[in-house]
Parts: C-alpha cells; structure tokens; sequence
C-alpha cells in the first residue's frame, strides 16, 4: 500500500469513527426527548419510533466497538485478529431489531383493542426533529455505505428512521384534524414493518457470513475464470472463499500448473493470481501450487 493510500485508508477509518459518535450522541439524545414525550402525551408511535431509536443507539455502540476491536492484531490464540467480531455485530443488531418490532407489533395489536387519546400536533412536533436528526446521521455514513456491512446497516437503519418519522409526522396531522386514535397504533404497524423491511436483508448477509457462505458479490465461476486466463494455469479447484470481515475476505485453492514449469515460474503465477484476486474483493488468499503431473490427494469433484 502507497503511503498516499495509506494515508486515505487513515482518514477514512477516522472519518467513520467520528460518523458513529456523531450518530450515538444524537440518536441518545432524541430517545431521551421522544421517550419522555411519547409517556407524558401517551402516544405509541412515538413510545415505539422511540424504542427502536433506542435500538439504533446500541447498534451503532456495538457497530463501533467491532470496529474497533477488529483492527487489533491478531496473537497465538486468534490467528486471524478479531476481524469476525464486525460480521457478529452486523448479525446481533439484526437480531436485536427483529425483536423489538415484535414488541411494537404486540403493543400496537393491543391499541387497537383499547385505544388511548394522544396529542397529534406534539407528535407531528417531536417525529419532525426525528427527521432531522436521522437524516443528518445517515448522511454521516453514505459514502461509505457499500464498503461495509456494518456501516451499510448503520445508513439504512437511520434512512429508514428518517422515513418512519415522516409517517409519524403524517399520523400526528391526521390525529390532530380528525380525532382518529386508531391512526396512532397503525403508525406502529406500519413502523413494524417498514424496519422488518430493512433488517431482513441485513439479517440474511450477516447469517450468510457467520457460517462462512461465499460473500455477496463474489462468484466462484469468475475467480477460476480469471485464475485460468493467467499464463501457465492450466486448472483451480478446491476453490473456497469466506468473510473474514464485513470488508475483508479470505481464499484458499489448488492451481494446476504445467509440470514444465520452474519454482520461479510457480512464485510469479501465484503473484499475479493473488493481484487478480485483490481487484475481486479478496484480500487473503493461500494458494496451494500442484504440476500437472501430481494427483490432487483431495476429492476433485469438490469445488
């Protein structure tokens, strides 16, 4: 890496870090005013946008902390780092979101069996500084939003926020002209689903990396394309590819090369197979070299 590259990665992770802080304290700081103005007016869209403003708090403190943790360098018992703890932390939000919808989803059913007089013009109120803030913080993390799961998640948990107040706001009008209190649990049920929307994505890429499935984005059948294309590779089997991170991906595999060539001829292809490799998103890759003569000991009918 250049030092000019180095220095852009540098600034980068620091730029994220301040992202996640600025994005904790604000989000901290409207649970606290939303929460007390959902009990004190009785609303449970805003009880509710404010619970799951609560869980966005704690997925941003773990995302942060994952972060961090999987820059430490790795030792005798963890070989690889801590790399894993960024894709563990992408799957307990999704998990802990999940969760708290079906709590909204239970409170709401009840609402509509027994509903309770809110205030709309205070609820229109507070869900427009929800919007505010939620938009603020996801634009925080837009440009990076595609570089990292974790980072992704963080952007479209606070878009989606920012979208769920809109209904609020939409609710609190509609409450405030109409005297309707059953447009407050519907709220609710729309919020429910609308997070369900946006996590379950997020939910199936984090389990996906968690038991080491191939990453999104990465084929199998263009890695041993572009294996093949290089001179001297004759095959590439026992191809398998895993997440070591939300952003770091690792490989191992077989390459076949003609029994002709050289020690000098094996190190130059693995060179240029791993150069390849890095413009696929794979980071980590160990290459096993075998002549054309050998027998692979493993099964070939294995990828």
């Amino acid at each position: 890496m250049t030092h000019e590259n180095h220095r852009h990665h540098t600034n980068e992770i620091t730029n994220l870090h301040r992202a996640f802080w600025i994005g904790i304290i604000l989000n901290a700081a409207f649970v606290v005013i939303e929460f007390g103005a959902g009990f004190y007016y009785n609303s449970l869209a805003l009880l509710s946008d404010a619970g799951h403003n609560l869980s966005d708090v704690a997925s941003l403190g773990l995302s942060l902390f994952a972060f961090k943790i999987s820059k430490a360098k790795s030792n005798e018992r963890f070989t690889y780092g801590y790399h894993k703890s960024t894709i563990l932390a992408s799957l307990v939000n999704a998990v802990i979101l999940l969760i708290a919808v079906g709590s909204i989803g239970w409170e709401a059913i009840q609402r509509f069996m027994d509903p309770e007089e809110t205030k709309g013009s205070v609820i229109s109120l507070v869900a427009g500084v929800g919007i505010v803030i939620n938009t603020i913080s996801a634009l925080l993390f837009f440009r990076s939003k595609e570089k990292d799961l974790n980072v992704r998640g963080a952007y479209l948990h606070l878009a989606t926020d920012a979208l769920v107040s809109v209904g609020v706001v939409i609710a609190g009008i509609i409450i405030t002209y109409t005297g309707l209190k059953w447009v407050d649990p519907l709220i609710s049920l729309v919020i429910m689903g609308v997070v369900i929307y946006g996590t379950w994505n997020l939910l199936i890429e984090s389990l996906r990396l968690s038991l080491d499935a191939v990453p999104e984005k990465i084929e199998l059948e263009k890695i041993k394309q572009a294996a093949t294309k290089i001179p001297g590779v004759k095959e590439i089997h026992h191809v398998h590819v895993w997440g070591m991170s939300t952003t770091r991906n690792a490989l191992t595999a077989h390459v076949v090369i003609d029994s002709k060539d050289s020690l000098s001829d094996a190190e130059k292809i693995k060179h240029d197979l791993k150069h390849e490799l890095e413009h696929m998103n794979i980071q980590h890759a160990t290459l096993e070299i075998e002549s054309s003569d050998e027998n692979c000991e493993e099964d070939h009918r294995s990828l």
